[in-house]
């Protein structure tokens, strides 16, 4: 009865509002890259960042996602090239990424202009061998093994040294995430588009510039689910440390660290404290980050780096 549940809660979500398909991570605002391809580059430097995220806890089937995303300029800052590579599962079904971003890079008198391409494919997977299934026959759970499906979006970004604004479509086909053999209504599962409209502000709240405060907002709009937002507030100190919240209207209060390691290294940590119903059965989600940058001396020479947490 526990898998029925998980599996009908499962398939509802896909097939009335299209569910979570694309992950959710909380720390875009370090690994920008996730939601916009316009992001490549804005490092300069070689830029890594390897993220964990385990949500809704001990709730059987939830969503578990790792990613691998590096980025870098080229040609003097005029382009970004990048790279990310993501796995996700939830509940039976798990979808391997591989994407690859172009950033054309205007610099202008008020700050970067760049624009952003994004290609690549997923690899779709489902085994229903687990489930407790009425009718062991029924076609439409047949087990659905690396089923490729190519797209592609795109994105822009504006930064200065105080303001980081953009909007993207990371995903503009709706493919069929089963296709046309199996029968039932698995087949109108459909990858949907989504929306990222977001902006954030570096704010020095003394002459010293040792404490700064980060206020964002994050409007994520997915086809046939309802309208998600990301109100941010961070407080970032010296330029080693930053602590703040977000409050995410759908289901989440999320509170978020990061430390500076070294010149070099970052980690960052995460907690989304679920407010949804799903509270009852959940625990809330963890995510982990860690980045690290470094300068390629025969294509970054000794081109000054933006600090950490000018997001460039």
């Amino acid at each position: 009865m526990r898998y029925f549940l998980i599996l009908l809660l499962f398939i509802v979500g896909l097939t009335s509002t299209r569910g979570q398909q694309n992950p959710v991570y909380s720390q875009y605002i370090f690994n920008g890259l996730t939601i916009n391809p316009a992001y490549a580059g804005s490092h300069v430097q070689m830029s890594l960042t390897a993220m964990y995220r385990n949500q809704w806890v001990n709730l059987e089937g939830a969503p578990q996602t790792y990613s691998l995303t590096g980025h870098t300029s080229l040609m003097k800052q005029k382009i970004g090239v990048g790279l990310m590579i993501t796995n996700d599962e939830i509940g039976s079904y798990s979808s391997q990424s591989v994407y690859g971003s172009y950033a054309y890079i205007l610099k202008t008198p008020a700050g970067k202009l760049s624009l952003g391409l994004q290609a690549g494919f997923n690899l779709v997977s489902a085994d229903f061998s687990d489930l407790n299934l009425f009718d062991q026959n029924d076609d439409s759970f047949n087990t659905i093994r690396n089923r490729l499906r190519p797209n592609f979006g795109a994105g822009v970004l504006f930064q200065n040294e105080f303001l980081s604004a953009g909007f993207s479509v990371p995903f503009l086909l709706n493919n069929s995430i089963t296709g046309d053999d199996i029968e039932g209504v698995l087949s109108e599962i459909r990858e949907a588009r989504y929306y990222y409209l977001h902006g954030s502000l570096l704010l020095p709240l003394n002459r010293m510039r040792t404490v700064q405060l980060n206020p964002g907002l994050l409007v994520r709009a997915q086809e046939g689910s309802p309208l998600s937002m990301d109100l941010n507030a961070g407080f970032i100190f010296y330029d080693v440390f930053s602590v703040g919240a977000s409050y995410r209207n759908i289901d989440a209060l999320v509170t978020y660290l990061d430390l500076k390691l070294s010149d070099q290294l970052h980690f960052g940590y995460s907690y989304d404290w679920t407010t949804s119903d799903l509270n009852q059965f959940s625990n809330g989600t963890h995510e982990f980050m860690i980045n690290y940058r470094f300068r390629v001396r025969k294509i970054h020479g000794n081109v000054e780096c933006p600090t950490y947490y000018q997001y460039q």
